[in-house]
């Protein structure tokens, strides 16, 4: 008896969550569009609509005409149902959003790492500090969750291993648990959230088959295939930037030799640039800064020139083997060194990337750029607490039947 019913409610709660995950990516509809497109019955949309009606997840969102019947109600989730925060933990720099349950941008803090290895002590201090600095500017007191995207790898939803910024095992979870962050927190690698962000709502969006890439400090990427991301069996699967691309070439941050990321990474690209200037440093404040006056001496310097080629020349070659290994319909280039570069050097880009791909797969793949911008990541890491939502369908009676509080009461858990 308790197996089925505990079928029962998985099927429930499987309905709810495919109602809800319908209204979020393609809202507002009709309970009729509803019931075509998720294929419920008639009975069970109204049945379940009111629910999440009842449950405030869900409003009417204005009315349609039918075929000579009565108009018909539209439905969406409610966007002000709760409010989730987005971290972009990045190697210069966190960035921490918080955003409306559309994934509309409330407001955004930003805060300096302290260093290229930075303690963990200190960073959890600063994003706790931004994220409660949010909450209070903003007044709200809903919060859902927080998502954070890490330079690095996630085990067990918890624990971060960035080599490249001394993290080995670092708890982070727990540490921003013990900082004061008490809402539910999910983790993951920042090219996966910026991933996750361009397929749901950007140049991704309906492709089975992708690579979303990230050039920033470092390199990586996420990969889908047939709409789902690949993982590996460790999550640590899309570290395209220690993909070998010269044997026993520059050194790595990883402490390997010849990685993609010590060639198109911005730290590789600027240090190159520094050594073609006889290791004079590079004019302005930050590595942005600096790539982008790379990218305007390169009209006027044949040394600029000439690391920009090289940089062209690598990250086709990089981007082939992307082509040649997983065949996607699509890759989508981000980050906020992938943007400099790409928006100069996209046709250049895809130039290369043919030179070094096999012919039929490449005439396959379209290549592009990230289309929302620099903070993708953070767009992505809200996604996070959202995507958690729409996955139990968001039903406060099991929770409450199960002893919780309600979905906005619960005490923070791993991802």
């Amino acid at each position: 008896m308790d197996r089925r019913r505990a079928t029962v409610r998985d099927l429930r709660r499987q309905n709810r969550s495919g109602l809800l995950g319908t209204l979020f990516f393609h809202g507002p509809l009709s309970r009729a569009e509803l019931g075509a497109r998720t294929g419920l019955s008639a009975a069970t949309v109204s049945t379940l609509t009111a629910e999440l009606v009842e449950d405030r997840l869900v409003v009417e969102a204005g009315q349609v005409d039918s075929d000579g019947g009565r108009p018909r109600a539209l439905l969406r989730v409610d966007p002000g149902y709760a409010h989730v925060v987005g971290v972009d933990l990045g190697e210069t720099g966190a960035r921490v959003e918080l955003f409306d349950l559309g994934l509309r941008r409330v407001a955004t803090a930003e805060r300096p790492m302290p260093s290229t290895r930075p303690d963990p002590a200190d960073v959890v201090r600063s994003v706790v500090a931004a994220v409660r600095d949010l909450l209070a500017e903003s007044g709200v007191d809903d919060l859902l969750g927080v998502g954070v995207g890490v330079p690095g790898t996630v085990e067990d939803g918890s624990r971060v291993h960035a080599q490249t910024i001394g993290w080995d095992g670092v708890p982070l979870a727990e540490l921003l648990r013990a900082g004061g962050l008490r809402w539910p927190l999910h983790l993951e690698n920042g090219a996966k959230t910026l991933g996750q962000a361009e397929m749901w709502f950007g140049a991704g969006a309906g492709a089975e088959h992708a690579v979303i890439a990230l050039l920033g400090s470092g390199v990586g990427a996420m990969v889908v295939t047939d709409g789902a991301t690949y993982r590996g069996a460790t999550s640590s699967a899309g570290e395209w930037g220690h993909t070998t691309l010269v044997y026993g070439g520059r050194g790595c941050r990883c402490g390997a030799r010849g990685c993609l990321e010590a060639y198109v990474g911005a730290e590789g690209i600027l240090d190159r640039y520094r050594r073609a200037r006889s290791g004079k440093p590079v004019p302005r404040g930050d590595d942005p800064a600096r790539l982008a006056f790379l990218l305007d001496a390169a009209e006027r310097s044949p040394a600029a020139a000439a690391v920009l080629d090289e940089t062209v020349g690598y990250l086709g070659a990089g981007i082939g083997n992307l082509v040649n290994l997983f065949n996607p319909e699509r890759i989508v280039l981000g980050g906020w060194a992938g943007l400099l570069l790409g928006a100069r050097l996209l046709p250049r880009i895809r130039a290369a990337t043919a030179e070094h791909a096999l012919r039929h797969a490449f005439e396959r793949t379209s290549i592009e750029l990230c289309t929302l911008g620099p903070d993708a990541v953070a767009v992505g890491a809200a996604t996070l607490p959202v995507a958690a939502l729409l996955a139990r369908g968001a039903d406060p009676r099991a929770h409450r039947a199960a002893g919780g509080r309600g979905v906005l009461g619960t005490t923070a858990s791993p991802a």
